[in-house]
């Protein structure tokens, strides 16, 4: 359970990283360049990770890593930016909130991982807490936008289970460079037709850049499929609601303003919908339920001793004589209580002899 709650802490610096990605983004980088900020991001940060591992791609990861370049980073990018341009945040953010659900059912039918109750309940919970985080009225809501959302958050969480698939292959950072390195080889093309020349960088749109490189994407998606190799998809996809959780914190942070109720009750609902996709947490509630369906002594009974529970006592030997007829005030009683007859010790018979009174009494039953 220390493990997993070790990789559980691991995985949280993705969404932690991914969540103050769009205050930099929106605070320090240059807007109307979303290809090339995509490019700029994802290369540089593959790059390192490459440095890092010093390993290329042998076999059939050169295709591979083309496959999950494009699912989890150019067009994950690309269509991200589009649904924020054409959705409310709210909206585009609780559909990405559904991807736990998503992963859930692609992993079963591609990695066998049964979805469990606790992982449901969790995702549902924490939908709902999303919701209640940030929706605060009626908007306008675009079909193109909800289909770019949905588009991003399929993919994503198909690339997600398909590295999770093929992780046992190669180490982290080496799968983690190879993504990044051929994602960001996909968008350059698409960024010089669509953008033409690329945006003059300034000295805080270096800075953000360095950061988004360095601790948003080359360590926050290494955490997330070490985090994948560990765990669970359905664990995975639940800690990932921590990206709503830090863009809301963050924002009030920034603006200075207080937590509504609203917000502070869906912030409790999305912690408690991570809480009970955790497997430390579904094991504690098997056995609060084992316990609670434990059948209790009854109030003054006594514990049953290790005689008792083994059954009936074996019978005595030959040389014990029973009685329960004549019971004199020189003998034992013993088995009263569990015994239907009552089981008498003649004293004076342990050797075969015969009291005068025994004889007596014998003599007058004759």
């Amino acid at each position: 359970m220390e493990a997993t709650f070790r990789w559980a802490l691991v995985t949280a610096i993705a969404p932690v990283a991914w969540g103050t990605n769009y205050f930099v983004t929106h605070q320090f980088l240059p807007s109307g360049y979303p290809l090339y900020g995509a490019a700029i991001r994802a290369l540089p940060a593959g790059l390192l990770l490459l440095l890092v591992s010093g390993k290329r791609p042998r076999g059939s990861w050169w295709w591979k890593s083309l496959v999950l370049g494009t699912l989890n980073m150019s067009a994950f990018f690309a269509l991200i930016y589009l649904a924020a341009q054409l959705l409310p945040t709210s909206v585009a953010s609780t559909v990405m909130a559904t991807s736990p659900v998503v992963m859930m059912l692609l992993a079963w039918a591609l990695l066998s991982e049964r979805p469990r109750i606790p992982h449901l309940a969790g995702a549902g919970t924490g939908i709902a807490g999303v919701c209640l985080m940030l929706f605060t009225g009626v908007a306008a809501v675009g079909a193109l936008g909800v289909l770019a959302s949905i588009a991003a958050m399929v993919m994503s969480s198909l690339g997600y289970v398909l590295a999770k698939r093929w992780s046992e292959e190669v180490d982290v950072l080496s799968s983690t460079s190879w993504q990044l390195i051929a994602g960001g080889v996909v968008l350059v093309p698409f960024a010089v037709v669509v953008e033409g020349a690329p945006p003059a960088l300034e000295g805080p749109a270096v800075l953000g850049f360095a950061y988004v490189t360095v601790v948003a994407t080359a360590l926050a998606f290494a955490a997330w499929f070490a985090g994948l190799r560990h765990l669970p998809a359905g664990t995975v996809g639940l800690v990932g609601l921590l990206n709503p959780v830090t863009g809301v914190l963050l924002g009030t942070t920034v603006a200075g303003e207080a937590l509504t109720a609203r917000q502070l009750c869906g912030l409790v609902l999305v912690l408690l919908g991570i809480l009970l996709g955790q497997p430390g947490a579904a094991r504690l509630a098997a056995l609060v339920r084992s316990r609670a369906g434990r059948p209790s002594s009854p109030a003054g009974a006594a514990p049953a001793t290790a005689a008792s529970a083994a059954g009936p006592s074996p019978p005595r030997s030959s040389t014990t004589t029973t009685c329960p007829e004549r019971v004199s005030d020189r003998t034992t009683v013993t088995g009263a209580a569990n015994t239907p007859g009552r089981e008498v010790i003649h004293r004076g018979r342990r050797a075969g002899r015969a009291t005068p009174t025994d004889r007596s009494r014998d003599a007058g039953s004759r």
